[in-house]
Parts: C-alpha cells; sequence; structure tokens
C-alpha cells in the first residue's frame, strides 16, 4: 500500500462507529495511508411531496460537523485525516458513493452492536456493503474501541475455491505495506470429504507450503503458513492463535459477482469465533 491509499471509515457517533474509526485509525497509521472519515446524512430533497426545511436541514449538517471535529481529536495527529458529510438514501449507499468519488482502496465499518465483546454480529450496513462493494471492506469487532492496535500482523485464510488468489495478493499486499509479517492459513483440509485426519493433514501441509513458496517468490515478504485444523471453520479458528494486532484477510462468497463481495457461510463462520478485524476481499474473476 502506498501514501496514495486511502481507507475510509463509515462513521457515526455510535459504540460501531468508535469501533470502526479507532480500527480505520490504527491501519492508516501502520500503512501510512490517508483516511477519510465520512458520515452519511439522510437525503432530505428526495422526501417527495413533504417540503424541506432548512433549518432541520441545517441543523443535520451542523450535528454532524460536529460529530466528525470529535471524531477528529481521537485519531493521530500524524494521519491525514478528512472528514466528509454525504447524503444518501441509505447509509450503504452513500458510503459506496463517497468511496467510488475518493479513490478508496479499503471501507473499514463496525460490527452490530449486541455481540460478544471482540465478536461480529453483522448489521444491515455492513451487510449491504458484504453485497456490493467494488473494494475490500474491513469489519471491526465490537470493542474495538477500547483497544485497536497498530497491525503487527497479517493473515490470509487461503484455500482452492474461487478467489483465493485475490485473498492471498491482498494479504500480501497489507503485510508489505505496513512491514509486518504474513501468515498463510491452509484452509484445504477442511474442504476435503471424508473423516480420515491424517490424509487431509498431510495435503492441507502439501497446500500450505505450495502457497507459501508462492507468496515469497512474489513479493519477498517474511511469511509462514500452518494448516486450519479442526472439525469445522469455527472449531479451527478458535483453535488458532491470534495477536491483538492483527487482521485476517478472506474471500467473499462463489455467489458473488465479478468485482462485488458477498459474505458466504465460510467467512460468516469465521466471524462468530474471530478476536480481531476481517478484510472481506472481492471476487475479481
Amino acid at each position: 500500500m502506498t501514501t496514495t491509499q486511502r481507507i475510509l471509515v463509515g462513521y457515526e457517533a455510535t459504540p460501531s462507529g468508535d469501533d470502526a474509526l479507532a480500527a480505520g485509525a490504527a491501519l492508516a497509521a501502520s500503512f501510512g495511508a490517508d483516511l477519510d472519515v465520512v458520515l452519511v446524512m439522510p437525503d432530505t430533497s428526495r422526501r417527495g411531496n413533504v417540503p424541506n426545511d432548512p433549518a432541520y436541514d441545517a441543523l443535520l449538517r451542523d450535528t454532524a460537523e460536529g460529530w466528525l471535529a470529535d471524531a477528529r481529536t481521537r485519531v493521530p495527529s500524524s494521519v491525514a485525516f478528512s472528514g466528509r458529510v454525504v447524503f444518501g438514501d441509505s447509509l450503504a449507499e452513500g458510503l459506496l458513493t463517497a468511496a467510488d468519488e475518493l479513490g478508496t482502496t479499503l471501507i473499514v465499518v463496525g460490527a452490530a452492536r449486541g455481540g460478544l465483546l471482540g465478536r461480529f454480529t453483522v448489521g444491515s450496513v455492513a451487510g449491504a456493503l458484504l453485497h456490493a462493494s467494488p473494494v475490500p471492506v474491513l469489519l471491526a469487532p465490537e470493542g474495538w474501541r477500547e483497544r485497536a492496535p497498530r497491525l503487527t500482523r497479517v493473515t490470509s485464510m487461503v484455500g482452492t475455491r474461487a478467489g483465493a488468489a485475490d485473498v492471498l495478493t491482498t494479504g500480501e499486499r497489507l503485510s508489505a505495506a505496513a512491514g509486518v509479517p504474513l501468515r498463510l492459513v491452509s484452509l484445504l483440509a477442511l474442504d476435503l470429504p471424508g473423516d480420515a485426519a491424517a490424509p487431509k493433514q498431510s495435503v492441507g501441509e502439501h497446500h500450505a507450503a505450495a502457497v507459501l513458496e508462492e507468496a515469497s517468490a512474489a513479493t519477498g515478504v517474511v511469511a509462514t503458513a500452518v494448516v486450519a485444523k479442526g472439525d469445522n471453520i469455527q472449531n479451527a479458528v478458535a483453535r488458532l492463535d491470534w495477536e491483538p494486532g492483527e487482521i485476517v484477510v478472506v474471500g467473499s462468497s462463489r455467489l458473488a459477482q465479478p468485482s462485488r463481495l458477498f459474505l458466504g457461510s465460510t467467512a460468516a463462520a469465521m466471524l462468530r469465533e474471530l478476536p480481531v478485524p476481517m478484510v472481506v476481499v472481492p471476487r475479481t474473476e
């Protein structure tokens, strides 16, 4: 990631919005990226036969500007910060429009409230983005505002399904940009039929070694590879070690249209166990 890269935070003055802000600020500091904090307000010009109330519209904008000013105080001075109020029929639409205009390379949103501390519950805004975004979306766990350390490691969850190459490439890029190690977790063994653990482990180890060789040859980043072990993806994720300053990169579902996201069953299952932010990468094929 270069200094021309831009991270967009979908912000609102709520705990979920604060989780997103903390995650976005920490990543911007790690990558040397610009941080665009975007607050979406309802588009009152489309209220049909209801006349616009200039005083109410002014109050909405003043309130939003105040929230953005407060957000600025919680971002390190070393991070290039830009606050923007946009209008849209929905939060997701407003964020996607802003991302297109700004040349955003990563959208950050917070998980919905109500999940276990440090775990995810995908809300309506995040869900809409995960069905429509052409750029990667990072989901910040609930409570992330209380810690949000700088990035220390990137983990890419790789298999052989469609989109695996995009996950590997994104992990390599993020790792190289922040100067942190890359961990490759092979999911192949979990995808194989049957109950024989030993053959699955052997196939998984060969896959992990091949992916590691590919990553090392492509970028020269410091990388390691392990095999996800468990009866299912949730069990496997729970058995992996996670650093406090880590993010995990996963691919979108095979149901996704090219250059769009769709949170599949595997990624959704991971969310229920992950204690760190997740980046979902759109398919390019």
